[in-house]
């Protein structure tokens, strides 16, 4: 779940006022990101990847140094951290967006880090990966060409690895060293750059998708960091035009979509956007990923105006389709009955989320109740 300068970065320009939207006018904070800056003030500090006495805590660390060091929450989950016990810690480094850090914890396996917060561990990658790649391409018949956005770790290039009838997979990721770092760490989620299919671009995504041809792609899955900071552009307007330009007819989005738990008010900004962009039918879905914060995560699914598109109801099953395994293991999380459950929305999610339960972009043409 990486591109651009990580999550830690975000939040810490967030924290310092710094965030602006091209014109110098200062873009308004989160509440998640206003109550973190009440309760954490000291503007010295920043997020980073922190092990103390052998376990690592994804938290927001302030000025001091040793013993008189203090630790708060990250605000992008104020009032809650989440801890791993670090029994080694195999790759420390720095590149030139973000830190970068893998450990192997006892609970979960290897763990990758970007400036101090989890994106992935062995245990539970896989439902994030598999969700992320396979609601989009398995809502659609016979998908050929796909891009990628961020996804450096290569596990959303294993799963679309999986679909027979994809002949061109994209990937634009700006990090090369969160690339490398995963091909010598986590090498049954970056084999997905083996694929004859896949062709690599290193650079930022969104000046990618301005050159890109329109109607180039059936798919595009976004792959980011969370929506404030630096990666604010990639969840307004503009961008999710140029993904819509970019997309043939009936053509899909899978975004990543944030916490029903946590971010409703970022979630409702990116639904009602998309509802004024995509002309065909935008849905909202979640998967248990238990290292992620709250223990969910979400997922926003849109088509273009084109062959409708039901994403509840998968299309091309991958449990049908061959060679599916080919990429050196079984699917452990996603499958048919999973993808059509994972549109089931919780009451307060519809309520906080007004355009959820009564805006008739969300499923044109099916049954919303």
């Amino acid at each position: 779940m990486e591109d651009g300068a990580g999550r830690g970065l975000e939040c810490q320009k967030i924290m310092d006022g710094k965030v602006n939207n091209g014109n110098s006018s200062e873009k308004a904070i989160p509440s998640c990101c206003l109550k973190a800056r009440a309760s954490a003030p000291e503007l010295d500090a920043k997020c980073h990847s922190t092990v103390v006495s052998g376990w690592f805590s994804e938290s927001y660390s302030c000025s001091g140094t040793g013993s008189k060091r203090v630790y708060f929450n990250n605000p992008m989950w104020p009032g809650e951290a989440h801890s791993l016990e670090a029994k080694n810690i195999l790759y420390e480094g720095k590149s030139e967006y973000q830190e970068i850090l893998v450990f192997e914890s006892s609970a979960y396996g290897k763990v990758l880090v970007l400036d101090g917060i989890v994106q992935l561990t062995e245990k539970d990658e896989c439902a994030y990966q598999e969700m992320i790649a396979h609601l989009p391409l398995c809502s659609i018949p016979s998908p050929k060409s796909v891009l990628v956005v961020g996804g450096g770790d290569g596990g959303v290039l294993r799963e679309i690895s999986r679909h027979s009838s994809v002949e061109l997979i994209d990937i634009c990721e700006i990090d090369k060293m969160v690339i490398d770092v995963c091909k010598e760490y986590f090498p049954e989620l970056s084999v997905g750059f083996e694929d004859p299919r896949v062709r690599l671009h290193v650079g930022d995504a969104v000046e990618f998708l301005r050159l890109a041809p329109a109607g180039k792609y059936d798919a595009i899955i976004v792959d980011s960091s969370d929506p404030v900071g630096p990666a604010q552009e990639l969840v307004e307007k503009p961008f999710f035009q140029t993904i819509a330009r970019a997309l043939r007819p009936g053509g899909v989005l899978c975004n990543m979509a944030e916490s029903m738990w946590l971010h409703t008010h970022l979630i409702q900004d990116m639904i009602s956007i998309c509802c004024e962009t995509f002309k065909g039918s935008v849905r909202y879905a979640w998967a248990s990923v238990p290292t992620y914060p709250s223990g969910v995560i979400g997922f926003l699914l849109c088509s273009t105006e084109g062959p409708p598109v039901d994403f509840l109801n998968p299309v091309n099953p991958i449990e049908k389709l061959e060679g599916a395994v080919k990429y050196k293991r079984e699917l452990r999380f996603y499958n048919s009955e999973v993808h059509s459950a994972a549109f089931a929305l919780p009451t307060f999610l519809k309520r906080e989320v007004k355009l959820l339960r009564d805006s008739p972009i969300l499923a044109k043409g099916v049954d919303v109740s």
